[in-house]
């Protein structure tokens, strides 16, 4: 099959939906969101500058037959395109859900590499509270190159914000660069607080964090800066505009900057969290995402079970998960950008781990679904 027979094929497929879809009363986006870069702030942006009664109609590819359609383009019966965000229905719906907007339809068409959405304004969109505090936790260890880059990085949200360091014994000056950041005079709405870590690893500084935090609104940060700091504000307006929510932070959606999450842990990480969507029955795109949040009133209410599941979960991202769920709250996520390190290196042991993440998963499979 030629490139133009696949492409015919293609259009003319696509040309039965666009018929019936009037270009004056709604937009059409023909493969365009595989190559943005910021959706929701795409879909924010679009929502401000069209009608109410405006209907949007969304074509991409289904990411699942990106291996096939990859095989097309170096056959030559498909043009050439650059990496693509990987985007399922549920992650679409989700991006455009907290960019308010409200899906009306999704399905598939061309042997199901087209997914077609169309999606309406939300008439009564959650309204973002600039009168919550935040506590920003961030668990350090070895971590001297970055510290001192962290607080000009984040944006000012929120009433006051307060950035907690918890040191894990580190080999480095991390100590030293936090106290540095301690004497700074930084801005009248930042407060920087520095704990120092008995224990051992991420989860227990996590929990040090959490219980001298005293912010409305609590957030996990990692001092490795490998997900952008910008991109915080948007975990605080999901928590202050939308009660009994969990927002997890997701790698998975947008491209990876080189080397920063090796081919083995992306698919290990796809995989786990396929199991832990179909034992939770909440989609989670990346259960490992170091940036989470929560609002403190909901997790005062669940920190018995965060403290039990603590015990098992040397990660604590599945403690809040797990706990998350068993108090009914909604999961929402966030796509995020992953960087790459620019300083010092990653803790993960990748086969140690994840035998410790199929231990995690029937620890699930036994809580929430026998």
């Amino acid at each position: 099959m030629s490139q133009n027979v696949f492409q015919k094929l293609y259009h003319r497929d696509l040309q039965r939906v666009y018929k019936n879809f009037s270009a004056a009363a709604g937009v059409i986006l023909d493969n365009t969101i595989g190559d943005i870069p910021d959706l929701q702030t795409y879909f924010e942006d679009l929502r401000k500058n069209i009608n109410p009664d405006t209907k949007i109609l969304i074509s991409y590819h289904n990411p699942f037959w990106e291996p096939v359609l990859n095989l097309a383009s170096f056959l030559g019966l498909r043009k050439k395109v650059g990496v693509q965000n990987w985007i399922t229905q549920a992650d679409l719906k989700n991006i455009l859900e907290i960019s308010g907007f409200e899906v009306i339809s999704s399905y598939t068409r061309f042997f199901g590499i087209t997914a077609i959405t169309v999606a309406g304004i939300n008439p009564q969109p959650p309204s973002v509270s600039h009168n919550l505090s935040v506590s920003i936790i961030i668990a350090a260890r070895n971590e001297e190159g970055n510290i001192a880059k962290i607080i000009p990085s984040i944006p000012k949200f929120g009433k006051w914000q307060e950035i907690i360091f918890i040191e894990g014994g580190s080999k480095d000056n991390t100590e030293l660069e936090i106290e540095k950041e301690i004497e700074k005079k930084h801005q009248k709405h930042i407060r920087v607080v520095s704990l120092k870590q008995k224990g051992k690893g991420k989860a227990d500084a996590v929990r040090l964090g959490f219980e001298k935090a005293t912010g409305d609104v609590l957030i996990i940060y990692d001092a490795d800066r490998t997900v952008p700091a910008t991109d915080l504000p948007k975990f605080f307006n999901i928590l202050s505009s939308r009660p009994n929510t969990f927002v997890n932070g997701s790698r998975l959606v947008y491209p990876m900057e080189g080397q920063a999450m090796q081919t083995l842990n992306k698919l290990g990480n796809q995989f786990f969290s396929s199991i832990f969507t179909k034992i939770f029955g909440q989609h989670f795109k990346d259960t490992l995402c170091g940036t989470k949040a929560i609002l403190r009133t909901d997790f005062l209410k669940m920190k018995k079970d965060y403290l039990k599941y603590l015990e098992v979960d040397p990660f604590g991202d599945f403690a809040l998960i797990f706990s998350a769920i068993k108090h009914n709250l909604k999961v929402v996520e966030i796509p995020i950008r992953y960087k790459e390190r620019e300083y010092g290196e990653t803790n993960i042991r990748r086969f140690h781990h994840g035998l410790l993440l199929f231990k995690l998963a029937g620890i699930a499979l036994k809580e929430f679904k026998l």
